[in-house]
Protein backbone atom coordinates (compact mmCIF):
# COMPACT_ATOMS: atom_id res chain seq x y z
CA UNK A 1 0.00 0.00 0.00
CA UNK A 2 1.00 3.65 -0.37
CA UNK A 3 2.07 5.63 2.70
CA UNK A 4 3.85 8.85 3.72
CA UNK A 5 7.34 7.86 4.87
CA UNK A 6 9.89 10.03 6.67
CA UNK A 7 13.23 10.12 4.83
CA UNK A 8 15.14 12.68 6.86
CA UNK A 9 14.91 16.35 7.83
CA UNK A 10 12.52 18.24 5.55
CA UNK A 11 11.90 15.21 3.38
CA UNK A 12 8.98 12.81 3.16
CA UNK A 13 7.98 10.57 0.28
CA UNK A 14 4.96 8.49 -0.66
CA UNK A 15 6.18 4.92 -0.96
CA UNK A 16 4.96 1.34 -1.07
CA UNK A 17 4.98 -0.28 2.38
CA UNK A 18 3.58 -3.51 3.80
CA UNK A 19 -0.14 -3.55 4.50
CA UNK A 20 -1.16 -3.87 8.15
CA UNK A 21 -2.63 -7.14 9.39
CA UNK A 22 -4.58 -8.28 12.42
CA UNK A 23 -1.94 -9.01 15.07
CA UNK A 24 -4.20 -9.53 18.08
CA UNK A 25 -7.84 -10.61 18.38
CA UNK A 26 -8.84 -7.13 19.58
CA UNK A 27 -7.42 -5.39 16.47
CA UNK A 28 -9.26 -4.03 13.46
CA UNK A 29 -7.88 -2.82 10.15
CA UNK A 30 -9.31 0.41 8.76
CA UNK A 31 -9.34 1.57 5.14
CA UNK A 32 -8.34 5.21 5.55
CA UNK A 33 -10.66 7.79 3.98
CA UNK A 34 -9.06 10.88 5.56
CA UNK A 35 -5.79 11.48 7.40
CA UNK A 36 -4.55 14.91 8.49
CA UNK A 37 -1.18 16.62 8.58
CA UNK A 38 -0.63 17.98 12.09
CA UNK A 39 1.66 20.67 13.43
CA UNK A 40 3.15 17.98 15.66
CA UNK A 41 4.24 16.11 12.52
CA UNK A 42 6.39 19.11 11.64
CA UNK A 43 8.61 18.53 14.68
CA UNK A 44 9.63 15.20 13.13
CA UNK A 45 9.63 16.56 9.60
CA UNK A 46 12.12 19.27 10.58
CA UNK A 47 14.45 16.78 12.26
CA UNK A 48 13.69 18.15 15.71
CA UNK A 49 13.14 14.68 17.21
CA UNK A 50 14.84 11.30 17.28
CA UNK A 51 12.55 9.99 14.53
CA UNK A 52 14.34 7.48 12.32
CA UNK A 53 14.01 7.24 8.58
CA UNK A 54 11.22 4.90 7.49
CA UNK A 55 8.56 5.86 10.04
CA UNK A 56 5.07 6.15 8.53
CA UNK A 57 3.52 9.44 9.61
CA UNK A 58 -0.09 10.17 10.53
CA UNK A 59 -1.83 10.24 13.92
CA UNK A 60 -5.14 11.86 12.85
CA UNK A 61 -7.08 9.13 11.08
CA UNK A 62 -10.56 8.03 10.07
CA UNK A 63 -11.98 5.48 7.68
CA UNK A 64 -14.00 2.30 7.19
CA UNK A 65 -13.40 -0.93 9.11
CA UNK A 66 -12.32 -3.62 6.63
CA UNK A 67 -11.09 -6.43 8.91
CA UNK A 68 -12.19 -7.35 12.44
CA UNK A 69 -10.34 -9.40 15.05
CA UNK A 70 -12.12 -12.30 16.73
CA UNK A 71 -12.31 -10.56 20.13
CA UNK A 72 -13.80 -7.30 18.85
CA UNK A 73 -17.41 -7.04 19.95
CA UNK A 74 -18.70 -3.56 19.07
CA UNK A 75 -17.37 -3.05 15.53
CA UNK A 76 -18.18 -4.68 12.22
CA UNK A 77 -16.82 -4.52 8.70
CA UNK A 78 -18.19 -1.43 7.03
CA UNK A 79 -18.37 0.71 10.18
CA UNK A 80 -17.20 4.28 9.73
CA UNK A 81 -14.82 5.26 12.54
CA UNK A 82 -12.40 7.94 13.72
CA UNK A 83 -9.50 7.13 16.01
CA UNK A 84 -8.06 9.33 18.78
CA UNK A 85 -4.41 10.05 18.11
CA UNK A 86 -3.81 8.46 21.54
CA UNK A 87 -3.39 4.71 21.40
CA UNK A 88 -4.61 3.43 24.77
CA UNK A 89 -5.63 0.17 26.40
CA UNK A 90 -8.68 1.29 28.35
CA UNK A 91 -7.88 -0.64 31.53
CA UNK A 92 -4.65 0.66 33.09
CA UNK A 93 -4.97 3.04 36.04
CA UNK A 94 -4.58 6.16 33.91
CA UNK A 95 -7.08 4.97 31.30
CA UNK A 96 -9.61 4.03 33.97
CA UNK A 97 -9.31 7.54 35.39
CA UNK A 98 -9.83 9.11 31.96
CA UNK A 99 -6.20 9.94 31.18
CA UNK A 100 -6.01 7.95 27.95
CA UNK A 101 -3.24 10.20 26.68
CA UNK A 102 -1.03 8.70 29.36
CA UNK A 103 -1.75 4.98 28.99
CA UNK A 104 0.94 2.87 30.68
CA UNK A 105 0.33 -0.37 28.77
CA UNK A 106 0.61 0.44 25.07
CA UNK A 107 4.15 1.83 25.10
CA UNK A 108 6.30 0.24 27.83
CA UNK A 109 8.54 2.68 29.62
CA UNK A 110 6.56 5.72 28.50
CA UNK A 111 3.18 7.10 29.53
CA UNK A 112 1.26 7.41 26.28
CA UNK A 113 1.11 6.00 22.78
CA UNK A 114 0.21 7.34 19.35
CA UNK A 115 0.10 6.35 15.70
CA UNK A 116 3.03 7.34 13.51
CA UNK A 117 4.99 9.30 16.08
CA UNK A 118 8.52 8.93 17.40
CA UNK A 119 8.84 7.33 20.86
CA UNK A 120 5.08 6.76 21.02
CA UNK A 121 5.08 3.02 20.43
CA UNK A 122 5.20 0.53 17.54
CA UNK A 123 2.15 1.90 15.76
CA UNK A 124 2.60 2.93 12.10
CA UNK A 125 0.69 6.05 11.12
CA UNK A 126 -2.41 6.46 9.01
CA UNK A 127 -1.14 8.76 6.26
CA UNK A 128 -1.56 5.61 4.27
CA UNK A 129 -4.20 3.48 2.63
CA UNK A 130 -4.77 1.28 5.70
CA UNK A 131 -4.22 1.38 9.47
CA UNK A 132 -4.16 -1.27 12.19
CA UNK A 133 -6.09 -0.17 15.30
CA UNK A 134 -5.28 -2.04 18.55
CA UNK A 135 -7.80 -2.31 21.40
CA UNK A 136 -10.30 -1.36 18.73
CA UNK A 137 -13.48 -1.51 20.84
CA UNK A 138 -11.88 1.16 23.02
CA UNK A 139 -9.98 3.20 20.43
CA UNK A 140 -12.37 3.50 17.48
CA UNK A 141 -15.30 5.92 17.72
CA UNK A 142 -18.27 5.06 15.51
CA UNK A 143 -19.61 7.66 13.12
CA UNK A 144 -22.76 7.86 11.00
CA UNK A 145 -22.56 6.07 7.66
CA UNK A 146 -21.77 7.90 4.45
CA UNK A 147 -19.53 10.89 3.77
CA UNK A 148 -21.42 13.61 5.62
CA UNK A 149 -19.26 15.77 7.91
CA UNK A 150 -16.11 14.00 6.67
CA UNK A 151 -13.88 17.03 7.19
CA UNK A 152 -15.37 17.88 10.58
CA UNK A 153 -15.24 14.30 11.87
CA UNK A 154 -11.59 13.93 10.83
CA UNK A 155 -10.76 16.74 13.25
CA UNK A 156 -12.07 14.61 16.14
CA UNK A 157 -8.84 12.62 15.99
CA UNK A 158 -6.85 15.47 17.47
CA UNK A 159 -7.23 19.20 16.93
CA UNK A 160 -10.87 19.79 17.93
CA UNK A 161 -10.53 17.79 21.18
CA UNK A 162 -7.07 19.26 21.77
CA UNK A 163 -8.33 22.81 21.35
CA UNK A 164 -11.18 22.00 23.73
CA UNK A 165 -8.65 20.43 26.10
CA UNK A 166 -6.70 23.69 26.16
CA UNK A 167 -9.74 25.52 27.49
CA UNK A 168 -10.35 22.73 30.01
CA UNK A 169 -6.76 22.94 31.23
CA UNK A 170 -7.35 26.67 31.76
CA UNK A 171 -10.69 25.96 33.48
CA UNK A 172 -12.42 28.45 31.20
CA UNK A 173 -15.91 29.33 32.42
CA UNK A 174 -18.84 31.03 30.62
CA UNK A 175 -18.51 34.80 30.69
CA UNK A 176 -14.75 34.81 31.21
CA UNK A 177 -12.13 36.38 28.95
CA UNK A 178 -9.33 34.35 27.42
CA UNK A 179 -6.16 34.92 25.42
CA UNK A 180 -5.15 32.15 22.99
CA UNK A 181 -1.58 32.34 21.75
CA UNK A 182 -1.20 30.68 18.35
CA UNK A 183 -3.69 30.65 15.49
CA UNK A 184 -2.60 27.37 13.99
CA UNK A 185 -5.20 24.58 13.87
CA UNK A 186 -5.13 23.88 17.64
CA UNK A 187 -5.20 27.55 18.57
CA UNK A 188 -8.12 28.18 16.26
CA UNK A 189 -9.95 25.20 17.75
CA UNK A 190 -9.21 26.49 21.27
CA UNK A 191 -10.71 29.86 20.33
CA UNK A 192 -13.69 28.12 18.70
CA UNK A 193 -14.17 26.00 21.83
CA UNK A 194 -14.05 29.15 23.95
CA UNK A 195 -16.80 30.63 21.80
CA UNK A 196 -18.95 27.49 22.16
CA UNK A 197 -18.38 27.55 25.93
CA UNK A 198 -19.62 31.13 26.18
CA UNK A 199 -16.42 33.10 26.75
CA UNK A 200 -17.19 36.80 26.91
CA UNK A 201 -14.07 37.97 25.09
CA UNK A 202 -11.55 35.97 23.09
CA UNK A 203 -8.15 37.26 22.00
CA UNK A 204 -6.10 35.29 19.47
CA UNK A 205 -2.41 36.08 19.00
CA UNK A 206 -0.48 35.30 15.82
CA UNK A 207 1.21 37.08 12.94
CA UNK A 208 -0.21 35.24 9.91
CA UNK A 209 -3.04 37.42 8.52
CA UNK A 210 -5.15 34.60 7.06
CA UNK A 211 -5.17 32.74 10.38
CA UNK A 212 -6.12 35.84 12.33
CA UNK A 213 -8.92 36.47 9.84
CA UNK A 214 -10.28 32.97 10.52
CA UNK A 215 -10.21 33.67 14.26
CA UNK A 216 -12.20 36.85 13.76
CA UNK A 217 -14.71 35.29 11.35
CA UNK A 218 -15.41 31.97 13.03
CA UNK A 219 -14.51 32.52 16.69
CA UNK A 220 -15.69 36.11 17.17
CA UNK A 221 -12.18 36.76 18.42
CA UNK A 222 -10.13 39.93 18.68
CA UNK A 223 -7.11 39.42 16.40
CA UNK A 224 -3.78 40.40 17.93
CA UNK A 225 -0.88 40.60 15.45
CA UNK A 226 2.27 40.28 17.53
CA UNK A 227 4.40 41.59 14.66
CA UNK A 228 2.78 44.98 15.28
CA UNK A 229 3.85 45.28 18.91
CA UNK A 230 3.92 43.57 22.29
CA UNK A 231 0.83 41.30 22.30
CA UNK A 232 0.39 41.65 26.07
CA UNK A 233 0.27 45.43 25.81
CA UNK A 234 -2.18 45.16 22.91
CA UNK A 235 -4.52 42.84 24.82
CA UNK A 236 -4.43 44.86 28.05
CA UNK A 237 -5.12 48.07 26.16
CA UNK A 238 -8.01 46.60 24.18
CA UNK A 239 -9.49 44.62 27.07
CA UNK A 240 -8.95 47.27 29.68
CA UNK A 241 -6.88 45.00 31.89
CA UNK A 242 -5.63 41.44 32.17
CA UNK A 243 -7.74 38.52 31.00
CA UNK A 244 -9.14 35.71 33.15
CA UNK A 245 -7.57 32.74 31.39
CA UNK A 246 -4.88 31.93 28.82
CA UNK A 247 -4.08 29.10 26.39
CA UNK A 248 -0.67 28.26 24.90
CA UNK A 249 -1.36 26.57 21.56
CA UNK A 250 2.18 27.15 20.26
CA UNK A 251 4.64 25.13 22.30
CA UNK A 252 8.42 25.01 22.25
CA UNK A 253 8.88 26.35 18.71
CA UNK A 254 7.43 29.75 19.58
CA UNK A 255 9.11 32.63 17.78
CA UNK A 256 9.66 36.33 18.03
CA UNK A 257 8.11 38.43 15.21
CA UNK A 258 9.25 37.68 11.66
CA UNK A 259 10.01 40.27 9.05
CA UNK A 260 7.46 40.42 6.26
CA UNK A 261 8.64 39.46 2.78
CA UNK A 262 8.24 42.62 0.75
CA UNK A 263 7.65 40.62 -2.43
CA UNK A 264 4.92 38.32 -1.16
CA UNK A 265 3.63 39.95 2.01
CA UNK A 266 4.00 36.53 3.64
CA UNK A 267 5.53 35.76 7.02
CA UNK A 268 7.99 32.91 6.56
CA UNK A 269 8.75 30.79 9.60
CA UNK A 270 12.33 31.49 10.70
CA UNK A 271 13.92 29.01 13.16
CA UNK A 272 16.54 31.61 14.01
CA UNK A 273 13.83 33.64 15.73
CA UNK A 274 12.76 30.84 18.08
CA UNK A 275 12.22 31.84 21.70
CA UNK A 276 10.82 28.75 23.46
CA UNK A 277 9.66 30.54 26.62
CA UNK A 278 8.11 33.64 25.05
CA UNK A 279 4.50 32.44 24.97
CA UNK A 280 4.51 31.09 28.51
CA UNK A 281 5.99 34.32 29.80
CA UNK A 282 3.50 36.41 27.85
CA UNK A 283 0.67 34.38 29.36
CA UNK A 284 2.09 34.92 32.85
CA UNK A 285 2.03 38.65 32.14
CA UNK A 286 -1.42 38.85 30.54
CA UNK A 287 -3.52 36.58 32.81
CA UNK A 288 -4.89 38.27 35.91
CA UNK A 289 -3.79 37.31 39.42
CA UNK A 290 -5.34 33.96 40.46
CA UNK A 291 -6.13 33.17 36.83
CA UNK A 292 -5.22 29.94 35.06
CA UNK A 293 -3.16 28.84 32.06
CA UNK A 294 -3.86 25.87 29.79
CA UNK A 295 -0.87 24.51 27.87
CA UNK A 296 -1.77 21.97 25.17
CA UNK A 297 1.14 23.27 23.04
CA UNK A 298 3.92 20.70 22.82
CA UNK A 299 7.04 20.96 24.97
CA UNK A 300 9.74 18.27 24.93
CA UNK A 301 12.41 17.08 27.37
CA UNK A 302 15.05 17.09 24.60
CA UNK A 303 15.30 19.26 21.49
CA UNK A 304 18.27 18.70 19.15
CA UNK A 305 17.42 21.87 17.21
CA UNK A 306 17.00 24.19 20.20
CA UNK A 307 18.38 27.73 20.06
CA UNK A 308 20.50 27.24 23.22
CA UNK A 309 21.90 24.50 25.44
CA UNK A 310 19.31 24.96 28.18
CA UNK A 311 16.35 24.63 25.79
CA UNK A 312 18.02 21.59 24.23
CA UNK A 313 17.51 19.88 27.59
CA UNK A 314 13.86 20.95 27.78
CA UNK A 315 14.63 23.68 30.32
CA UNK A 316 13.15 27.11 29.79
CA UNK A 317 13.64 30.53 31.37
CA UNK A 318 10.16 30.88 32.86
CA UNK A 319 9.20 33.92 34.95
CA UNK A 320 8.21 31.69 37.83
CA UNK A 321 8.57 34.46 40.37
CA UNK A 322 5.85 36.45 38.64
CA UNK A 323 3.79 33.26 38.23
CA UNK A 324 4.01 32.68 41.99
CA UNK A 325 3.41 36.33 42.87
CA UNK A 326 0.17 36.35 40.88
CA UNK A 327 -1.05 33.06 42.35
CA UNK A 328 -1.57 31.59 38.90
CA UNK A 329 -2.52 27.99 38.17
CA UNK A 330 -1.46 25.96 35.14
CA UNK A 331 -2.65 22.77 33.45
CA UNK A 332 -0.46 20.97 30.93
CA UNK A 333 -0.23 17.81 28.88
CA UNK A 334 -1.43 16.22 25.70
CA UNK A 335 -5.14 15.75 25.16
CA UNK A 336 -7.04 12.72 26.45
CA UNK A 337 -9.11 12.59 23.27
CA UNK A 338 -11.60 10.02 24.49
CA UNK A 339 -12.70 12.38 27.26
CA UNK A 340 -14.21 14.66 24.63
CA UNK A 341 -14.55 13.07 21.19
CA UNK A 342 -17.99 11.44 21.47
CA UNK A 343 -19.50 14.64 22.86
CA UNK A 344 -17.91 16.78 20.16
CA UNK A 345 -19.06 14.22 17.57
CA UNK A 346 -22.64 14.59 18.76
CA UNK A 347 -22.36 18.38 18.67
CA UNK A 348 -21.31 18.10 15.02
CA UNK A 349 -24.15 15.70 14.20
CA UNK A 350 -26.71 18.01 15.81
CA UNK A 351 -25.34 21.11 14.12
CA UNK A 352 -24.11 22.68 17.37
CA UNK A 353 -20.53 22.73 16.11
CA UNK A 354 -18.80 22.53 12.74
CA UNK A 355 -15.02 22.88 12.94
CA UNK A 356 -14.51 22.10 9.23
CA UNK A 357 -13.96 25.79 8.46
CA UNK A 358 -10.37 25.36 9.63
CA UNK A 359 -9.65 22.97 6.72
CA UNK A 360 -7.84 24.75 3.91
CA UNK A 361 -6.77 21.83 1.71
CA UNK A 362 -8.02 18.34 0.89
CA UNK A 363 -5.56 16.64 -1.46
CA UNK A 364 -4.54 13.16 -2.55
CA UNK A 365 -2.05 11.21 -0.49
CA UNK A 366 0.44 11.53 -3.35
CA UNK A 367 0.57 15.30 -2.81
CA UNK A 368 1.75 14.96 0.78
CA UNK A 369 5.40 16.01 0.18
CA UNK A 370 4.35 19.33 -1.36
CA UNK A 371 1.81 20.00 1.37
CA UNK A 372 4.32 19.23 4.13
CA UNK A 373 6.64 21.82 2.61
CA UNK A 374 3.87 24.43 2.38
CA UNK A 375 2.54 23.76 5.88
CA UNK A 376 6.01 23.84 7.39
CA UNK A 377 6.67 27.22 5.76
CA UNK A 378 3.45 28.56 7.34
CA UNK A 379 2.40 29.68 3.89
CA UNK A 380 -0.49 32.12 3.76
CA UNK A 381 -3.79 30.27 3.49
CA UNK A 382 -2.44 26.88 4.61
CA UNK A 383 -4.14 26.07 7.90
CA UNK A 384 -5.22 22.43 7.95
CA UNK A 385 -4.36 19.86 5.31
CA UNK A 386 -6.33 16.64 4.84
CA UNK A 387 -4.93 13.72 2.86
CA UNK A 388 -7.16 11.32 0.98
CA UNK A 389 -5.69 7.99 -0.18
Amino acid sequence: MRAVVYQGPYEVAVEDVEEPEIQHPNDVVVDITTSCICGSDLHMYEGRTAAEEGIVFGHENMGIVSEVGEAVSTLEEGDRVVMPFNVSCGFCQNCEEGFTGFCTNVNPGFAGGAYGYVAMGPYPGGQAEKLRVPYADHNALKLPEGREHEDAFSLLADIFPTGWHGTELADLQPGESVAVFGAGPVGLMAAYSAKIKGAAEIYVVDQVPSRLELAEEHCDAHAIDFSEGDPVDQIIEEHGGMVDKGVDAVGYQATDPDDVDENTEDYAYDPAKENPAVVLNNLIRVVRPTGQLGVPGLYVPEDPGAPDDMAAQGRLGIDFGKFFEKGLKCGTGQCNVKAYNRYLRDMIIEGRADPSWVVSHRVSLEEAPEMYEAFDAREEGVTKVLLEP
